[in-house]
């Protein structure tokens, strides 16, 4: 009897019951397929406007570089050590800036086509928007950097530089009207180092217009930068709210702090026409900000344990400040000035040399990890 009582309760699998479970592995297989995608999404998926700081290295270096070619009224000893730099290695590198960022404003432009998603969720972030301006402050440096053989036609060069300061003052009336008109975004609220990204376009704009003769509309720049500039580095001193932390990957744009003075001095002396009183403060400050972070190695202890492409975030910065202190330098045209000027160059080409080096070295796992995923 319980033999017979076990084979009625036992219920056979028939045909039907099979057929259904094939296409439930089969969906299972599909849905894996999808997590391993989403995983490890394509490079034009991954390719967000933070990369572009790298952009922003080239365009400065090239542009440190160019400074540092021409003739300065420093001293001899100055002039015997860059002045010989060759020409060809200033266009090489100028030329290399431009292949890099021709190659990620590609990628960009097919990111917004195909993942539309994506940049939407990246302007809606409170650090993603930032590097929002980090493609046109590229191409901003990168023409202010361009050898006099190309931009001695100045009458294309004003026009193009109209279409890479409009999205720049589009994004500040955006960006710097959420901060006292959306709750959500009050500055306070979404406040971080990356919000200086938005002052440095400002005054990067400023410096180009003044360069090009256009004083009223770089005065007009630069007092929108200067002016969120102060507000931004008093929320960003007070901490207002522990909401605008960022990942410890992400420490390295504490250097910011360092680049915001140094381009607000080398703007006010396209401005002022000389390297004056406030000049010198700005880049003093700069200095001072420098020195206190470079004594605090620890705090980049995490950021540090794998390479990814918050690391360019010390180089820009760098390079900021070697311009700030070589303009400096021609101001004062004294022995100690000359010698920082000198140490701060060397150590802002050592600094992009090795990032340029490690960045080709391990560039599948640059664009394979970023730091932030935007869905």
């Amino acid at each position: 009897m319980l033999p017979l009582a076990l084979n009625l309760y036992h219920t056979p699998t028939s045909p039907t019951s099979k057929h259904k479970e094939r296409p439930t592995n089969q969906s299972i297989f599909k849905n894996q397929e999808k997590q391993t995608k989403k995983q490890n999404p394509s490079i034009v998926a991954n390719i967000n406007a933070s990369y572009f700081r790298i952009c922003i290295s080239l365009g400065s270096q090239a542009l440190l570089w160019k400074s540092l070619c021409e003739k300065t009224d420093i001293s001899q000893t100055f002039n015997n050590l860059f002045i010989k730099l060759p020409s060809t290695a200033f266009v090489l590198l100028w030329c290399l800036s431009l292949c890099i960022l021709l190659s990620f404003s590609i990628l960009y432009i097919l990111r917004c086509i195909f993942h539309f998603n994506m940049v939407k969720a990246e302007f809606k972030h409170h650090v993603g928007v930032n590097y929002l301006f980090a493609p046109w402050i590229s191409w901003l440096l990168l023409f202010q950097s361009a050898p006099s053989s190309i931009s001695q036609n100045i009458y294309a060069y004003e026009h193009i530089w109209w279409l890479l300061i409009i999205p720049v003052v589009g994004l500040d009336v955006k960006i710097y009207g959420q901060w006292f008109t959306t709750e959500k975004w009050f500055l306070s609220m979404v406040a971080n180092p990356t919000s200086q990204i938005s002052v440095i376009g400002n005054f990067v704009g400023a410096h180009e217009a003044i360069q090009m003769g256009w004083r009223e509309t770089g005065t007009c720049l630069y007092t929108l930068g200067f002016a969120h500039y102060i507000i931004v580095f008093i929320t960003l001193y007070q901490r207002l709210s522990a909401s605008n932390r960022i990942p410890a990957k992400l420490r390295p744009v504490f250097f910011l702090f360092v680049a915001t003075p140094s381009m607000a001095a080398l703007a006010w002396q396209s401005i002022n026409g000389s390297f004056d009183i406030q000049c010198k403060m700005l880049f003093f400050l700069s200095l001072f900000l420098f020195t206190s972070l470079a004594s605090r190695p620890m705090l980049f202890k995490k950021s540090m344990k794998e390479f990814n492409v918050a690391w360019w975030a010390f180089s820009f910065p760098l390079t900021f400040l070697a311009l700030a202190s070589t303009a400096y330098a021609q101001q004062v045209k004294s022995f100690g000035a000359t010698g920082l000027a000198q140490v701060l160059s060397a150590i802002s080409v050592l600094v992009f040399v090795f990032f340029l080096a490690l960045s080709t070295f391990k560039i599948e796992s640059l664009f394979r990890n970023p730091i932030f995923r935007f869905y």
